[in-house]
C-alpha cells in the first residue's frame, strides 16, 4: 500500500520468476497504486466504504487489464477485502490464508502478530488467521502506538532504526514469553526491520510467503 511495500512486491515477484525460471524471465503483472495518504486518511477516520470503493475501482481495472487474480498488498487494507473480492470475477488470493497454511506448515499452533493498531485490535485478520485454528497473540495495547510510529513514521518512509529494532524485538520476545512459538511480520514494511536473523522464533514475513504463493498459483 505504501510504495515501499509496492517496490518490494514488484522486486520479489520478479526475482521470484528470474530463480525459478532463469534466463530473462519477469513477471507478467499489473499494478495499481493507490494514493496512501488518501486511503490510510479514510481508514483512520472509519471510512471504510470510500476505501472499499477506491480498491474496488483499482481492482476492476486490473481484471479488465488481464489479471488472473489478486493479490491486496496490505496486512491493514484487507479490512476491506470481502468487499473487493465481492467486486471481482478473478479470485482474492487472501494474505491469512497464505500466512496461516505457512504456520501450519511448521506444525504450530500459537503464533505472535505484530502490525498496525488497526490490524491487532479488529478482527478482519485476527479472526481469519485464527479460523484456521491457531491461537494468536498481539501486544499489549500499550505497545500498538509504537508499532504504529515505527511504521508509519520510520519504515514507510524508508528509515530503518537500530533503536526500533531493539524495541520490536522486545516485543517478540514478551509474545514468547506469553506461549507463542512463531512471528508473524503482520505487515510489509516490518519486514525491513525485523528478520529472521533477530528471534529465535520462527519468523513469518507476509510479503515474501503472498509473493511464494503468488508464484505458485502463476505459475502452475
Amino acid at each position: 500500500m505504501s510504495w515501499e511495500s509496492s517496490a518490494a512486491y514488484y522486486k520479489d515477484l520478479n526475482l521470484g520468476v528470474e530463480r525459478r525460471l532463469g534466463g530473462l524471465h519477469s513477471i507478467r503483472t499489473v499494478m495499481a497504486s493507490v494514493e496512501f495518504a488518501e486511503v490510510n486518511a479514510l481508514g483512520r477516520q472509519g471510512r471504510w466504504d470510500e476505501v472499499a470503493a477506491i480498491l474496488v475501482e483499482a481492482s476492476l481495472g486490473m481484471e479488465r487489464a488481464g489479471a488472473d487474480f489478486l493479490l491486496l498488498c496490505t496486512t491493514t487494507f484487507h479490512r476491506v477485502a470481502d468487499e473487493v473480492e465481492a467486486a471481482l470475477d478473478i479470485p482474492l488470493l487472501h494474505l491469512a490464508d497464505v500466512i496461516a497454511e505457512a504456520c501450519k506448515a511448521q506444525r504450530l499452533q500459537s503464533v505472535a502478530f505484530l502490525g498496525t493498531a488497526l490490524a491487532m485490535t479488529e478482527p478482519f485478520f485476527l479472526d481469519r488467521l485464527a479460523s484456521h485454528g491457531l491461537e494468536v497473540h498481539v501486544p499489549a495495547p500499550q505497545h500498538h502506538e509504537l508499532l504504529d510510529r515505527v511504521i508509519y513514521d520510520e519504515l514507510v518512509h524508508g528509515k530503518v532504526l537500530g533503536t526500533s529494532r531493539r524495541a520490536v524485538v522486545g516485543l517478540i520476545d514478551d509474545l514468547w514469553d506469553a506461549g507463542a512459538g512463531g512471528v508473524i511480520l503482520g505487515c510489509s514494511e516490518l519486514e525491513l526491520l525485523v528478520h529472521q536473523a533477530d528471534s529465535e522464533l520462527p519468523i513469518f514475513p507476509c510479503t515474501e510467503l503472498h509473493v511464494e504463493a503468488a508464484l505458485d498459483r502463476a505459475l502452475a
